[in-house]
């Protein structure tokens, strides 16, 4: 197996990325590019510009985290965050370009679950959720040591988790999901409304996570605002499926303590069974390479981790 490489693919609102990965979940090539706010096909062109970019090699197989929700094992995807792709028949498209090779389609945010679970800071635990906060905020289970699909494909989806009832719109429909809080966009709008202005014209999360760390009292604030209501989530998920560990990643996640320590404070203040007590939140390990690693892990540990054809 020493020799075998798989092609990995990750899809999100802010960025694709495409790599090799080896058995041991190194990306030896890497390719990224912004995800563009174009229709169905430029959004594919785009893929297929960073593939062509890659050096060939000896592949088993192609491994793919893509945004959610999906019609899953199909692969035909329908990113919240990226209107252009509605219906996209991504798995059948990259079947049609490698039509020697299996072709693994699962949500972004559990190829970063299996990821951390199979060489990330979940490594060794048995009940793992990873997650994803960017654009959006989306999650993957792994119990007892195998991956969560549900009916749809779509388990472990905990940006839907409802965190306040009475709270801000979200794009799925529903109101105050965690996604609708927690992730990057919605935070710096709602930091915007309370008079936080960015030095950039268009202020992202990273410019508040920056001003956060310089000590705006807005931005401390509105990390703060992120950090419980995802502690807020994960206690819930904690509860309902007996975890070890809950690792996060995206971009959010690299605002380190300004976001973890209300996260933690929350948490613990709402997981209160004691089984509940014993669950790691950490960040993921496997920082931006995650979701790359982890749709790797789909054809590399398919025993675990596939449970289509």
């Amino acid at each position: 197996m020493g020799d075998e490489r798989v092609l990995a693919i990750d899809i999100g609102g802010t960025k694709m990325a495409v790599g090799i990965v080896d058995p041991g979940g190194r990306v030896e090539s890497y390719e990224r590019a912004e995800t563009p706010k174009v229709d169905a096909e430029g959004l594919w062109r785009l893929v297929e510009a960073l593939l062509d970019k890659l050096p060939e090699s000896d592949l088993i197989g192609v491994g793919v985290g893509c945004g959610g929700p999906m019609q899953w094992p199909a692969g035909e995807v329908s990113p919240l965050n990226m209107r252009g792709w509605r219906n996209f028949p991504l798995r059948a498209r990259l079947k049609e370009r490698y039509p020697s090779l299996p072709v693994r389609v699962h949500n972004d945010a559990v190829a970063v679950a299996v990821g951390e679970h199979w060489r990330g800071a979940g490594k060794g635990s048995s009940n793992v959720l990873g997650m994803v906060v960017s654009t959006g905020v989306g999650g993957g289970l792994i119990l007892g040591g195998r991956l969560i699909d549900g009916a749809s494909g779509n388990a472990g989806h905990i940006g839907h988790i409802v965190v306040d009832p009475g709270g801000m719109p979200c794009a799925c429909g529903g109101r105050g999901c965690l996604e609708a809080i927690a992730r990057g966009p919605a935070l710096a709008a709602w930091a915007q409304a309370e008079g936080w202005r960015a030095e950039q014209e268009i202020a992202s999360a990273r410019d508040l996570a920056a001003d956060a760390a310089r000590g705006h009292p807005i931005a401390v604030a509105a990390m703060r605002r992120a950090g419980r209501a995802l502690g807020i989530g994960i206690a819930s998920a904690t509860h309902l499926c007996d975890l070890d560990v809950v690792a996060i990643g995206g971009g959010l996640a690299q605002a380190g303590p300004l976001l973890f320590n209300p996260l933690e404070e929350t948490f613990r203040a709402h997981a209160r069974m004691q089984f509940a007590r014993h669950v790691r939140v950490v960040p993921a390990a496997l920082g931006q390479t995650a979701g790359l690693v982890g749709a790797a892990a789909l054809v590399f540990e398919g025993e675990s981790y596939w449970n289509a054809d």
